[in-house]
């Protein structure tokens, strides 16, 4: 069944007609700690909420876990619900990720909905049918690929959100932009991260939440051109899972760390023009900075690459730029290849 995607200015109408458009015997709303104080009170006395049932679990990327995951079961269990029932994901993509998986699996699978409350879950988490959780230290090992019945975006929501969490989900607007054209790569270079106008980021949450349907559409289970969203990822979430152990960091901007040693290969590898490769990097470090590595770190990065889910064989599987919006998938690095990239990030990347 297709995922509506809906940007929403009527939050309680547009939720109220999505419930009746999905089996609900009864309704769950899946929250974590932040969201349940500060987004679940904008909805809970909505008319179409009446009697739904709250779940919680703990905030943050690090409880993305099977231990939440099976309290997100027990509540579903003890609660009453049946392969009929509805759940509503309220929350970043750590909620989306695994709210997704806890809905997909109960009973077999029952509907869910997700209202995204971070930048990050809006334009990336909660659209295209990614849920899971991470496990043995690696990120979203666990999962399966399930589709919302809808995703509501409210831009209401972002207002809740620090500076950090909003330069994470730009990050992958960013990624958007250079998978996309250079119209839409220029707009995002130009916008101010440093005070960002919420108003003119609404609007570009639009064109980012459509490049990805479109690449999801054409590529529901990632064999080909959906692989064009893993640019950045793979450096991104070896990034990303050796932080989980040290100081953890949001994933937009491992992503955006990710971008420089992928940008860095695709000007050396694929024929991306320099300026444009320095020019993005220059804007990452600017509102990013650099992930904190040494070379005492590539051999636990190296090893993290090779077990990520889009590895191929005995080489690190990476997508790749030709230039703003030339993409290729399934580039094959070694771990020489590797270790240059992350020379370039330690070294400043420029």
């Amino acid at each position: 069944m297709e995922q509506r995607i809906i940007l929403t200015r009527h939050l309680s109408q547009d939720l109220a007609i999505a419930i009746s458009e999905c089996e609900h015997d009864r309704i769950f709303i899946l929250t974590d700690d932040i969201t349940r104080q500060q987004c679940l009170p904008v909805v809970q006395d909505y008319l179409c909420l009446r009697g739904a049932t709250p779940i919680s679990i703990p905030a943050t990327d690090s409880h993305k876990n099977l231990d939440a995951l099976s309290r997100v079961w027990q509540a579903l269990q003890q609660g009453g619900a049946t392969r009929h029932s509805l759940l509503i994901n309220l929350g970043g993509g750590m909620v989306t990720d695994l709210g997704g998986f806890a809905a997909s699996t109960f009973k077999r699978g029952i509907d869910f909905i997700n209202i995204p409350t971070t930048l990050l879950a809006m334009v990336d988490a909660s659209v295209g049918g990614k849920t899971g959780v991470n496990f043995g230290g690696l990120k979203n090992e666990i999962g399966v690929f399930s589709e919302a019945r809808y995703v509501i975006l409210c831009t209401d929501f972002l207002q809740t959100l620090d500076t950090e969490n909003l330069r994470s989900g730009y990050a992958e607007m960013l990624k958007h932009g250079l998978i996309a054209d250079e119209a839409m790569w220029s707009r995002l270079m130009r916008f101010d991260l440093g005070s960002p106008d919420l108003a003119q980021l609404a609007d570009m949450i639009a064109e980012s939440v459509q490049v990805k349907e479109r690449v999801v559409v054409a590529d529901p289970h990632e064999q080909g051109i959906r692989k064009a969203l893993n640019l950045g990822h793979t450096f991104g979430h070896a990034f990303e899972s050796l932080a989980l152990h040290r100081r953890p960091v949001l994933h937009g901007y491992a992503v955006a760390h990710g971008l420089i040693p992928e940008l860095y290969l695709s000007a050396t590898r694929t024929g991306m023009p320099a300026d444009k490769m320095r020019q993005t990097v220059s804007y990452i470090k600017e509102y990013y900075g650099t992930p904190a590595i040494t070379c005492d770190d590539y051999p636990e990065l190296i090893r993290l690459m090779h077990h990520d889910k889009k590895t191929i064989g005995s080489g690190i599987n990476v997508t790749l730029l030709g230039g703003i919006g030339d993409i290729h998938i399934d580039q094959i690095l070694t771990d020489d290849d590797a270790r240059e990239a992350l020379d370039f990030v330690r070294e400043g990347g420029l």
